[in-house]
């Protein structure tokens, strides 16, 4: 049976498909020639991204970065509105006021307990002597002994109310200083010098407590994470010489240096018995790229790119001529 038009197309395109996946596997499997005391991986260059939060619940009222702007350490990000925390300010330094005004009166009012209490006692002392006397009676003398006691535990009630105005003032205080630290956070400044990756909110949006508004890559933290079997995992170690080659610059290995090793397989068999199964386990490592590179070349440091991490195995072993840098730690151009 003839095939139709759209079908012949179809067919050419599954063609097409089955043979670049075959020569992309192919080419996966040879791999780069390198020395054995290498070992490579692929991956894609990443960066350290830190989110730019709202402390607490606002209305945003400016965005001073779009995606992809170059930001400085302490630069203004985003301000938040601050009417609504002027005003609890003011609600809370009231309060502040006020309690202290209670403690004022507590206060007058522990001196006047101890007064009744004072009198209370020469009172009582006075009965006590008419009752020997017989001038009056028991009944009188019990009154004025129960008047001592209640003099006593009412100063003893108002002391106690003088105690938790104390109390009270530095709750008080507490909350207005709450609500100055977050009138300090209403400027969301940058931690460091970086580039925007993400705006996630706009200007008038109410944002709630820890909402992120922007995304920041630290350009001086960038990285490329790899896998390695087992034979050559357990060979790296931390701080060894290592190349990353983006596929976009081939012939410009970017210096970089091991910073991690996974203490754990990524890739394990569900039962692992025999040697063919062991190398099978895969080793997550990361190598970083020099500090003082990405600084001098921060404008230029892009993440996302795919490319290839070569790590030396061996200290003495010298670099592949493709691979090599010059004596400076530079890379031929800038990466």
């Amino acid at each position: 049976m003839a095939l139709t038009p759209k079908q012949k197309k179809m067919a050419i395109w599954s063609v097409v498909v089955v043979a670049g996946a075959a020569f992309g596997f192919w080419k996966w499997l040879s791999g780069p020639k390198v020395p054995k005391e290498f070992g490579y991986g692929n991956g894609r260059v990443e960066a350290t991204t830190v989110e730019i939060l709202s402390k607490f619940s606002a209305r945003i009222e400016a965005i001073n970065a779009r995606e992809g702007d170059m930001v400085t350490k302490g630069q203004v990000l985003v301000q938040l509105d601050t009417k609504e925390l002027n005003a609890q300010l003011r609600a809370a330094q009231a309060e502040v006021d006020q309690q202290k005004q209670a403690k004022k009166s507590a206060k007058a009012l522990v001196a006047q307990r101890k007064s009744e209490l004072l009198l209370a006692k020469q009172t009582l002392a006075r009965s006590k002597s008419l009752y020997v006397t017989k001038d009056i009676s028991l009944k009188e003398l019990q009154e004025d002994e129960t008047a001592l006691a209640t003099a006593e535990a009412t100063l003893a009630a108002a002391e106690a109310d003088y105690v938790k105005s104390d109390a009270s003032i530095e709750a008080a205080v507490a909350k207005a200083d709450t609500i100055r630290v977050n009138l300090g956070e209403s400027e969301l400044m940058a931690p460091l010098d970086g580039r925007v990756l993400y705006r996630s909110r706009e200007p008038g949006e109410v944002v709630n407590a820890d909402s992120s508004i922007l995304t920041v890559l630290d350009l001086t933290d960038v990285y490329l994470q790899f896998y390695l079997p087992t034979e050559k995992a357990g060979k790296v170690a931390i701080g060894a010489e290592a190349r990353i080659v983006l596929d976009a610059y081939p012939d410009r290995p970017i210096p970089a240096k091991v910073t991690f090793v996974e203490s754990r397989s990524q890739f394990t068999p569900k039962q692992v018995e025999t040697q063919s199964e062991r190398d099978k386990l895969m080793f997550r490592i990361k190598v970083s790229v020099d500090p003082d590179i990405l600084k001098r070349n921060i404008d230029r440091v892009k993440t996302g790119l795919p490319g290839m991490a070569y790590v030396r195995l061996d200290d003495n072993a010298p670099w592949p001529a493709k691979l090599a840098v010059p004596a400076d730690n530079e890379p031929r151009t800038n990466p």
